[in-house]
């Protein structure tokens, strides 16, 4: 059972202790500093729509039986243009996600699979999103697999300000167009 909670200033220092984990800095770098993280997720602390959210972002806990494991985000690939990202993308309505397992005996088990699975549909739930992408390094083979298996495609190896990636997309279900 995959539920998310907002994050809020309290869970901070667990974000940041996954992210120091080597499983996770491996792949997320570089490991900002606690006031880092304040200021870059106190805008993202909301429970609205990532397309209704003031700062173009919205950040949970990951939890599995009603504890945590995970951290992930959603946001409006537009939203960041002003900071150099995505400058290419003419789409209003289309988002980005980021996300970590913090726990490293839960990698390679499928719950990354689960995570991002429920995740998109809560996403999806938002009639007006019309696009998800995501952007792993190309290096990070099993978080490409399962991005595949949740149904997102590659489009291509691009640069981002992180470095190398490949970007991936989903486009909304025909069937669930509003």
């Amino acid at each position: 059972m995959i539920s998310f909670r907002p994050l809020t200033e309290a869970d901070l220092p667990l974000f940041l202790e996954w992210l120091r984990r080597p499983h996770v800095a491996e792949w997320w770098q570089p490991t900002p500093t606690l006031e880092e993280l304040r200021d870059d997720y106190l805008p993202a602390m909301t429970d609205a729509l990532p397309l209704d959210a003031p700062g173009g972002t919205v950040a949970y806990l990951v939890y599995r039986n009603n504890e945590p494991f995970g951290f992930i985000q959603a946001y409006r690939v537009m939203a960041h243009q002003k900071d150099g990202w995505w400058l290419e993308e003419t789409d209003p309505c289309a988002l980005g996600i980021d996300q970590l397992i913090g726990e490293p005996d839960l990698i390679g088990k499928g719950v990354g699979t689960e995570m991002i699975k429920a995740f998109v549909a809560r996403l999806w739930s938002d009639p007006r999103v019309t696009a998800i992408q995501t952007d792993p390094d190309p290096r990070n083979a099993r978080a490409i697999a399962c991005y595949r298996k949740v149904g997102f495609q590659d489009v291509a190896p691009v640069a981002t300000l992180d470095g190398p990636a490949l970007l991936m997309r989903m486009h909304r279900p025909q069937q669930a167009r509003a």
